[in-house]
């Protein structure tokens, strides 16, 4: 039976036209924005992982920027240390020298005394951004016990936390009170009755030196460990959440000729259903 007031076959091909337009809006919008799982109504519980290892992952890149941060402490203090071993070699050298007894020990107590002020410059001069391990001194702060560098994130238990790692600076302070350079810092080879004694004190300091700067190598080689970890770990989430979000472009490609094509032949169908009613008009004809 035909009716011209309702016509099946036109909402059948509306309602597979409307089918079409809206696998074809997904497809595309999967197309142009290369996720399968863009919001929250795409996919809950793929949406909600996503989003939460996304946070975390950009939490981890935080992290390894401190992580560099810390690095340039380190490497900063580092630097002074190595430094202060080749001036305290010097300072060894000419104390040797000075043990000869047709040296003018005078004069060379004003190149120890010129290695001297270079050993403190050293050390005034190994700050970064306010921080002075070897002096143990910040700017912010003033005197400062300990140094703290970053060195991870992790989460635990639903919670996110920041680790540190920390420097007892009462190994790496040079000059001042307790500094490891004290001693060889009041050497005066012009006046000194025991150069032996004095030698002692600069292979003293050397050791001292030696360890602070095992130390130093040591953190700077966490860090560096660290800053590996977390660069890895980073390419492993963005992975992981790649593969629950992520179009596959191919697939989608397909999809979106088929459904196009789809498209076309639904219009022409619901085309060919409207023109049907047409027909009943050359009943009336004479």
């Amino acid at each position: 039976m035909t009716s011209i007031l309702t016509n099946t076959s036109a909402m059948a091909a509306l309602q597979t036209l409307r089918s079409v337009n809206t696998n074809l809006d997904t497809t595309q919008a999967r197309v142009s924005s290369g996720y399968r799982v863009g919001e929250a109504k795409d996919n809950v519980a793929y949406w909600s992982i996503s989003t939460t290892m996304n946070s975390d992952n950009k939490a981890l890149n935080a992290a390894a920027d401190a992580l560099g941060v810390g690095a340039a402490k380190v490497d900063t203090a580092y630097a002074g240390i190595e430094s202060a071993i080749d001036v305290v070699n010097e300072i060894k050298a000419k104390l040797v020298t000075a043990s000869e007894t047709s040296t003018d020990n005078d004069q060379i107590q004003l190149e120890i005394a010129k290695l001297q002020e270079q050993l403190t410059s050293i050390a005034e001069g190994a700050s970064f951004n306010g921080e002075n391990w070897l002096t143990g001194k910040n700017t912010a702060d003033g005197d400062i016990d300990e140094g703290t560098v970053v060195d991870g994130f992790v989460r635990e238990g639903g919670a996110v936390r920041v680790t540190t790692a920390t420097v007892d600076l009462t190994e790496v302070i040079l000059t001042g009170t307790g500094g490891l350079l004290e001693s060889v810092l009041t050497i005066d080879a012009s006046t000194s009755t025991d150069l032996a004694g004095d030698l002692t004190t600069v292979e003293t300091a050397l050791a001292a030196l030696n360890k602070a700067g095992a130390t130093l190598g040591a953190l700077s080689t966490r860090i560096d460990l660290q800053d590996n970890f977390a660069a890895k770990l980073s390419d492993s989430i963005e992975s992981g959440v790649s593969r629950l979000v992520d179009a596959d472009m191919e697939e989608e490609s397909a999809k979106l000729s088929a459904l196009q094509t789809q498209q076309q032949l639904a219009i022409q169908s619901l085309s060919i259903a409207n023109s049907s009613t047409q027909n009943i008009l050359t009943l009336f004809r004479s």
